[in-house]
């Protein structure tokens, strides 16, 4: 098990199809060895240094990927939710809504199958799989691989949709340009205060299926206030990829990000 996030060891090999399956090497080197309780139940340090150690070794990777992405002129967001807050469905909504104005290509990040994958393809983006088998997120070794696999083009973006977890994700960094946390309306109001890490990093965070606001328990300035405490320089949006409601202002957002990624 990975000291870091409890991530397991097991890796999986490349696939060979239309799609790029990267498995979970983690780049963490899980020859190492794990700290150790003494005989009183106190860690003996080494654990700590050992994520310390995973953590850097993955902010190197990271700056690499960020440096080829800015040499290229290539937005990059880090999508990140817990699963089933609408990530994908909006992907595709994105898609769809920008044909022509925006260049897509999205890195999809899942434990298993390739079925986002397949949706994206078919809104009509280029997809990269990276299935992680039994690891919880995404590591910059990945997310490297997959850029080169994908070759965006100069003046794109590129979505990263990050495995659903409000923890682990917030540890890494991918080399992303901006960060983008997704809260549905059915997950509660006190998410911001219940997972800090996560929305304290974030650029933006995104309200999603805010047509589903009249049926659930869901107050959009509370969020706003304690997501306020947490993160005072994150913006807000709410949107619905089904009724297309606050979109506009999510797209605002994507393009007026395109040539701070180009300088």
């Amino acid at each position: 098990m990975c000291a870091t996030c409890g991530c397991s060891d097991e890796q999986d090999e490349l696939g060979e199809l239309d799609l790029l399956a990267l498995g979970h090497d983690h780049e963490h080197g899980h020859d190492h060895e794990h700290g150790h309780d003494d005989e009183h139940g106190h860690d003996d340090g080494r654990v700590v240094t050992l994520q310390q150690k995973i953590l850097a070794k993955n902010d190197d990777l990271a700056q690499r990927n960020r440096d080829w992405l800015r040499e290229r002129g290539i937005l990059a967001l880090n999508l990140m939710s817990s699963p089933g807050s609408g990530k994908t469905t909006l992907l595709e909504r994105t898609s769809h809504d920008l044909s022509g104005t925006l260049t897509l290509s999205v890195v999809e990040g899942d434990q298993e199958t390739a079925l986002d994958a397949d949706r994206i393809r078919a809104a009509g983006c280029r997809v990269v799989q990276i299935n992680t088998g039994a690891g919880c997120h995404l590591d910059a070794a990945m997310v490297g691989r997959a850029l080169r696999t994908l070759d965006p083009p100069a003046g794109s973006a590129v979505m990263i949709e990050n495995v659903g977890n409000l923890v682990c994700p917030a540890l890494f960094d991918l080399g992303e340009t901006a960060r983008v946390v997704l809260a549905s309306v059915t997950e509660g109001t006190d998410k911001p205060l219940k997972y800090p890490q996560m929305f304290r990093r974030a650029d933006l965070v995104i309200i999603t299926k805010t047509d589903l606001g009249p049926y659930v328990n869901f107050d959009v300035a509370t969020f706003g206030e304690y997501l306020g405490q947490v993160s005072p320089r994150a913006m807000m949006a709410s949107v619905s990829a089904v009724t297309g409601s606050g979109l506009a202002g999510w797209y605002d957002w994507l393009t007026s990000m395109i040539p701070a990624a180009a300088r």
